[in-house]
C-alpha cells in the first residue's frame, strides 16, 4: 500500500492543472488504484505534505513539477490497456516517478492524466 501511495502522490504532484474538481482529481488517482481507502490516503498524504490543497471539493496543486514528457515518459510497443480508459493500445506510454513507473496509458490519456488536456 505505501508504493501505492507514494505513487499517488507523485501523481498529483507533476498534474499541470491549476486546480481541478475533486472528481476529475479522482480520475487521476484511480488509475493508480479503485480502493476507496487507499484513495483517500493518497489525498491526505498529498495535503499533509503540501503537494495539494483541499477545499470545497476543488484540488490546487502546489509544486509546480511538471512532468517532461522528453525526458520523463518512455514509450514501449506491445500490448496494453491503458490504465486510465482501458483501450486496448499497442503503444504504451508510462511516466517515470522517483516512486516509480506508472502506465500504460495512450496517447491522449497520458496527457489527460498529467494535466496536459
Amino acid at each position: 500500500m505505501a508504493e501505492t501511495v507514494e505513487l499517488g502522490v507523485a501523481l498529483l504532484a507533476h498534474l499541470e492543472d491549476g486546480e481541478l474538481s475533486l472528481k476529475e482529481a479522482l480520475d487521476r488517482v484511480e488509475t493508480v488504484t479503485t480502493d476507496p481507502a487507499v484513495t483517500r490516503k493518497i489525498l491526505d498524504t498529498a495535503e499533509m505534505r503540501g503537494v495539494i490543497e483541499r477545499e470545497d471539493g476543488v484540488i490546487r496543486p502546489q509544486r509546480g513539477t511538471f512532468v517532461s514528457f522528453e525526458a520523463d515518459v518512455v514509450s514501449r510497443d506491445g500490448e496494453f490497456s491503458c490504465r486510465r480508459c482501458g483501450t486496448t493500445i499497442t503503444t504504451g506510454y508510462f511516466v517515470v516517478f522517483d516512486a516509480g513507473e506508472h502506465g500504460p496509458f495512450g496517447s491522449s490519456c497520458i496527457r489527460k492524466v498529467t494535466g496536459r488536456e
